[in-house]
């Protein structure tokens, strides 16, 4: 079986007082998969998504990055660690004021010491892996909502992290502008081995990239699900789970 390069175990968030938003989440993310969390609206994904990145401290279990315990890692390790993850937002996320190429260059400068030069190679390499390479001048409000999302990709790509964080990469777009970016996110992970993880409540989306996912219950407070969509799909036998992935009303 492929290494695992994220674990998460027993986890929980919590707000204040508040009941927990989920609780005993566990599941293990592989090397160069498409990894899914997946449910419908205010069940925790990009909650969840937060915790394994740092921005939210967990209120029980443990998180496990490439080996290191999140919990654990501080300072300059913790910051090193951080480094070795992309995210991508929802929206994509870009500097209105900056070039798609101006962008993608914003972790370089942060976190290298790579001279100008240099950085605009990079962006100009990132920026054509997905397809941008003709648009790298402009400006985000001159390109349209798919191609935002693929320079969200390419600046999250920056720094060439083994690991990819998108939430919501597919909302908003258009049926085959969609189709367009799911292929980008599969074409990516298969060609350089970079693990993805993807909150989506898209379902055409999860069968079209996931290797994997976990299916997050607002009622449940927690996961009901676990494994390949498509079997899911086809031989779950929990209620929510089937209406899910056949589009019934609960």
């Amino acid at each position: 079986m492929t290494e695992a390069v994220i674990r998460v175990e027993e986890l929980a968030v919590r707000f204040g007082t508040s009941p927990p938003i989920f609780r005993h989440v566990s599941f293990e993310v592989r090397r160069g998969e498409v990894f899914i969390i997946l449910g419908g609206s205010g069940c925790g994904k990009s909650t969840l998504l937060k915790a394994m990145i740092g921005l939210i401290e967990p209120a029980h279990g443990d998180i496990t990055l490439l080996g290191e315990r999140l919990a654990e890692a501080t300072g300059d390790a913790r910051r090193a660690l951080l480094r070795r993850l992309g995210v991508m937002w929802q929206s994509g996320a870009l500097f209105g004021s900056m070039t798609l190429a101006e962008n993608v260059e914003v972790p370089l400068e942060e976190h290298t010491a790579l001279p100008a030069e240099a950085r605009a190679a990079v962006a100009r390499a990132k920026l054509g892996l997905v397809g941008l390479g003709d648009a790298a001048a402009k400006l985000p409000s001159e390109i349209s909502g798919g191609m935002a999302k693929r320079a969200g990709i390419a600046r999250a790509m920056a720094l060439d992290p083994p690991i990819l964080f998108l939430d919501e990469p597919s909302a908003g777009l258009d049926p085959i502008t969609s189709a367009g970016l799911d292929k980008l996110i599969v074409d990516i992970a298969r060609g350089t081995g970079t693990t993805f993880v993807v909150v989506t409540h898209e379902l055409q989306s999860i069968l079209a990239i996931g290797d994997r996912c976990i299916m997050l219950d607002k009622a449940a407070h927690g996961m009901i699900a676990e494994g390949d969509p498509r079997k899911l799909r086809e031989e779950s036998t929990h209620p929510t789970v089937r209406a899910f992935f056949r589009r019934e009303a609960a």
